[in-house]
Formats: C-alpha cells, structure tokens, sequence
C-alpha cells in the first residue's frame, strides 16, 4: 500500500475515533437523538466544507504554477531571441512545480546575461564616442537598445582596440608634425596667421581633432613651410657664394669678414637680410672695381677650363675672355660664363674626376717607367727600389681597369646626351689610346738606341780596344759579399800584336791591366795570388781564367813589358752587374788595368829583342 492510501485510512480512523468520541460524550451528557443527529450533521459540514477550502487552495496554487511556467516560458524564449542563444529544453516527466523552477531559474540567468551585455555594450559606446570625436570617424553601428551577441561584442571591443591604436599613432604624428612646424615657424620667424594654424601652434594638443583630413593639412603645412625653408637657405646660400665671390675679387680684408660671420652660418629671415644687403654693397663695389674684379673672374674661368679640359678651339670660343675693354657688359658675360661652366663641371664631376685620376696615375706610371730604367736606381736605400716596382706593378694593373670604368661612365653619359664626351677637343678613348701607343712608340726607340749604342761600342772595342770605363760600384742581386779582386805581384807588359791577339782572344778581344803593382818574377817562383783581406784565395773560375797571364809572367820578363815599381794602392774591389761571368771579368780587368795606369807612374823600361 502507498503512503498516501496509509495516511487517508488513518485519516477516516481518526475522523470516525472523533465522532465515537463524541458520540459518547452526548451520551452521557444525555442530549437527545434528534439534537445528536443535527450535531452530527455540523460535523460533517465543517469537515466538509474545510475540506473544500483546502481543495480550493491548492487547485488555486495548481493555476498560478501553470500560469508562472507559461510566463516563465515566454520571458525565456524572449531573451534567448535577444542573446541569440537557443531555447532552453525543458524535462519531461518532472511535476509541475519543478518545471516552474526550472524555467524561472533559466530565466534569471538570461536576464543576468542580458544585463551584463547591456553593460559592456554601455561602456564601449562611450568609448567608441570619444574616439569618433576625436579621430572624426564613423560609429561602429551598434545600437545602445539591441541586445549584442557575444561575436558582436568581441568585434566591437577589437574596434576599439584598433582605434584607441589609430588614436596613439595620430597623437603621436600630430606632436612630431606640431614640433617641426613650430621649429620651422621659428626659423622663417614666421607667426601663425589662419585658425588651423593657430589651432595647431596654441591650443591644447588634446582637444585637437586627429582626423585624417587634419594630418593630411598638417603635413601640407609643414611641406610648405620646408619648401620655403629651402627656399631661404638656397636663397642665402647663393647669396653666401655669391659674397665669398666678390670677397676674393675684391680682396675684402679678414677683419671684415670676420664681422659678417654671424650672417654666413643661420638661415633666418634676418640673416637672409643681411646678406641680401651685402650682395648689394658688394656689386656697387664691383661696378667701382670692374677691371680687378673681370681679371678675378678670368682667373677662375682658366681654372675650370683646365679641371674641364677644355680643348684651345673651346676655350677661344669664348671671345670676351680676350677683351680690352672692361664694362658692365663684359663683367655680366664673364659671371654668366662662370656659372656655366660651374654647372657643366658640376655636372660631369665624376668623369672629370676619374680623367684627372687616370691622368695622374698616367703620370706617375710614366715617371716610374723612367726610373726602372736608371742605372742609379741601385744605390738607394731603404727599400725604394722595391716600393717603387710594387707601386710601377700596381698602376699597370689598376690603369686598365680604370679605362674600362670610365669608358662605361662615358658610354652612359653620351647616351643620356646624345652627343660625344670631349677632353680637350678629342674623345677620350682616343686620347688613351694615343698615349699607350706613344708609350710604347718611345720604349722602342729607347731600345733602339741602346741596341745601336752597344753595336758601335763593340765594334769599337773589336777595332781599338776596350775604351775606359768605369762603371759605379754595385751589389748583386740577392747577396750581400761584395767581389773579392785578387791581387797579383807581377809587373803588366804589352808584347807585340802577337801577344795583344793573345790577350784579346783570353779577355774577348780587350787589352787589360792590372790596377795593383806587379813585381817580376822569378823563373823558379811564384806567389800565390793573395785577396785584400790576406785569408781567403781567389776562386777557382778566376784563377782558371788568367792561366795564360801566369804562365807569361813566369821565367824572364815579357818583351815589351812595362817594368812598374810598386804602387801605394795595393786592393780593388767592385761590385758589377754583368749579364754573363765573362762580362764581369772583362769589366774587371779593364777597370783594374786604368786604375793601375791612373795611378802608378811607368818609368821607361827596355825592350826585349824577343817576345814571350
């Protein structure tokens, strides 16, 4: 049995206890059976009737359940419409009252939501208006009554973010545009005249509007105020050049120009006009001056028609340079042909200076050239002679390739100009190949005449002897001992013509003496031969080739030979560069030989009837 059947059974026993009870009690009070019967019967309708009452509440109850779940029900689909949410699924099989629960809870959650959103949404519509007057932009297009949806929200918040960015970034453009337009305005001494610009000097950097159209006016403001910012400068520059000009034409003093130093440096209105003044001063006193001043001018056109390279044809075409007679008129065309041939270079600086670079260096490898081939060139010290071959080798290479950089250049240039880049009235390339040929051209006539120099030398030599020479002394290459002479105590004797073959068949056709003092010698000794130190005898090849001298000085004295008492000098050294060993020896001999002639007197010696 249910609960609910125990508890109404227990109901009934208690209703019907009650009624015995009283039952009873009438019993013994001793009330009539009809008035127990009408006792009864109000029993019975009170029990009824609050029965009733009780049945009338509750079914009352049951309708404000079923009333609150269908209210609950609409507010609910309502707001999931306005959250843009599904609906909320209700349970099945669950009692009216808890179904009420459970829909007005639902609700009281969206509502929540609803209220939170509405107070974001609040909040970011008062951001949004301050940045829309600020930056003068469009609103986001949320209205302030709609429900945002959680997307619309997150949008919206990155909205602002973007321009709360936008907003950082045009304040900071807007101070760094306001901080140079007020320094140019200082500059130009210019003061703030139209509202804009007063708006952007004086008024709170806050309360400006950074609107695009506003940044976009502020850089228009601040170009127009450089462009007369460069204007002024340029201006006073060309003033400044043009005063520096008739300062040296004039010969202003220093101390004067030390006054106007200020002027020379700023750029302000003030200084544009003082030195509009001191143009003025100067020009009246050129007019005064005008002789001085076109010789000054004609100084500097002759400098650039030199940095130019300018041929004679194009210099003479410039016919005023020649003229006698000074006025203002020839003064203007001298200034305008100064100017135009500062322009010019101006503009052809990089190829006249890389022509006067290979002029240089042309000029340099020349001399080094011409050094490479002077015998002294061995007699320096310090290393110049291999700085100068590094340096020599070091031009030959870098010379080309700076040929074939400016012919490039000069390629470009007379496409750009349609016409032909002169150095002096001759193409260039043509001018440097001209220069190579006449280089090579004067290095083949140098060998030339060295060649026939040396040919008449030696046929010279074959026909009179070998001619005095005394060559400078000199190191080999690589060593640093310097050649030993031997020395010999003999007396040097001239035969006849057949001994003289003899010699010149030895020494290649040279007659020699030797520079020290010869003794005669003995028929049963010889000295050994004996260097200028005393300690080393001389080498093998030397010896080997006077084989022939010795075995003359051996025995009697040489017919003919010139007996010569001892000399004072008794060493020779020298030091030669010769191509062959031969050559050294001849060189050697020979020298020897004059020294010894120079210096050691012969007296007269008798002859020999016969010849060694």
């Amino acid at each position: 049995m249910r609960k609910s059947e125990v508890l109404a059974s227990e109901a009934v026993s208690c209703l019907n206890k009650a009624l015995c009870r009283l039952k009873d009690i009438w019993e013994e009070i001793g009330i009539p059976e009809d008035q127990r019967l009408q006792r009864t019967d109000v029993v019975k309708n009170h029990i009824k009737n609050l029965l009733d009452m009780m049945i009338k509440e509750e079914e009352s109850m049951k309708k404000r359940l079923l009333s609150s779940i269908q209210t609950c029900r609409t507010e609910m689909e309502k707001l999931c419409l306005q959250l843009q949410i599904p609906v909320f699924e209700e349970e099945d099989g669950i009692s009216i009252l808890q179904q009420e629960k459970n829909i007005r809870t639902e609700v009281e959650v969206l509502t929540k939501e609803k209220s939170r959103r509405m107070d974001q949404l609040k909040a970011l519509l008062e951001q949004e208006q301050d940045l829309c007057d600020i930056l003068c932009s469009l609103p986001y297009g949320l209205t302030p009554d709609s429900v945002p949806s959680l997307e619309q929200l997150e949008n919206f918040r990155q909205h602002i973010a973007k321009q709360n960015v936008e907003k950082a970034k045009r304040y900071s453009e807007f101070t760094e545009l306001k901080k140079q337009i007020i320094l140019h305005m200082e500059e130009l001494d210019h003061l703030p005249e139209t509202s804009f610009e007063k708006d952007v000097v004086c008024e709170d950097e806050d309360s400006f509007c950074l609107s695009r159209d506003n940044i976009t006016a502020l850089k228009l403001l601040l170009c127009q105020l450089e462009e007369r910012k460069a204007e002024n400068e340029a201006t006073c520059e060309s003033h400044r050049e043009k005063i520096q000009q008739l300062w040296d034409r004039l010969q202003v003093p220093h101390e004067e120009r030390e006054l106007f130093n200020e002027h020379m440096v700023a750029s302000r209105k003030r200084n544009l006009e003082a030195l509009q003044t001191e143009v003025l001063r100067l020009e009246k006193l050129q007019l005064q001056n005008i002789r001085n001043v076109t010789e000054a001018i004609r100084s500097e056109i002759s400098v650039f028609w030199e940095k130019c390279f300018f041929s004679i044809d194009e210099r003479q075409d410039f016919a005023p340079y020649f003229s006698e007679d000074f006025n203002e008129e020839l003064l203007a065309l001298h200034d305008a042909e100064i100017q135009r041939l500062k322009q010019h270079y101006e503009g052809h600086r990089e190829l006249y200076e890389g022509v006067q670079k290979w002029e240089e260096s042309w000029r340099l490898y020349l001399e080094l050239e011409k050094k490479a081939t002077d015998p002294t060139r061995f007699t320096n010290r310090g290393g110049n002679l291999l700085k100068e071959e590094k340096q020599r080798a070091e031009l030959h290479k870098n010379l080309p390739k700076l040929e074939k950089k400016l012919k490039a250049q000069i390629d470009a240039w007379e496409g750009e100009q349609g016409r032909e880049f002169l150095v002096n009235g001759q193409k260039f390339l043509q001018y440097v190949a001209e220069q190579w040929e006449l280089h090579r051209i004067e290095k083949e006539k140098e060998k030339a005449e060295r060649h026939l120099k040396k040919s008449k030398q030696t046929e010279e030599d074959m026909l009179y002897g070998t001619a005095v020479r005394t060559p400078s002394k000199r190191r080999f290459l690589g060593t640093t001992t310097p050649v030993k002479s031997r020395k010999l105590n003999a007396t040097s004797s001239m035969s006849s013509g057949a001994s003289n073959s003899t010699m010149r068949s030895v020494f290649g056709g040279t007659v020699c003496r030797s520079p020290v003092p010869r003794l005669l010698l003995s028929a049963n000794k010889t000295p050994a031969p004996r260097t200028p130190g005393g300690s080393k005898p001389p080498h093998p090849r030397v010896r080997g080739c006077n084989k022939e001298n010795e075995a003359q000085f051996k025995g009697t004295p040489m017919s003919g030979a010139l007996q010569t008492p001892p000399c004072p000098q008794n060493n020779c050294s020298m030091a030669s560069v010769a191509s062959t060993y031969s050559e050294f020896l001849r060189d050697l001999v020979s020298t020897e030989s004059v020294q010894s002639s120079e210096t050691c007197p012969r007296p007269p010696t008798p002859r020999s009837s016969t010849a060694s």
